[in-house]
């Protein structure tokens, strides 16, 4: 239940600019943690680890910078 909260958190992130931005400058993961919490998502760093580890890297890009996913075909292989 508590790595559902971190599933929210990264659609919700999606979705609001201020709170992307606010995780972005966080230099540890205790803090992008009081970040998720004050905005009422539960879980602890290990959650957080694991959920982050069952996305592809091309999902994790799409969070990490929502506009570089539709451009990988240009990349150079």
């Amino acid at each position: 239940m508590l790595q559902r909260n971190a599933a929210q958190l990264f659609k919700a992130v999606q979705r609001d600019s201020e709170l992307e931005e606010r995780l972005k400058a966080t230099t540890n993961p205790e803090a992008f943690i009081q970040i998720a919490t004050e905005r009422g998502y539960n879980f602890t760093v290990e959650e957080l680890e694991s959920e982050l580890n069952q996305l592809s890297s091309e999902e994790l890009a799409a969070i990490v910078n929502p506009g570089i996913a539709p451009r990988l075909h240009i990349l150079p292989r």
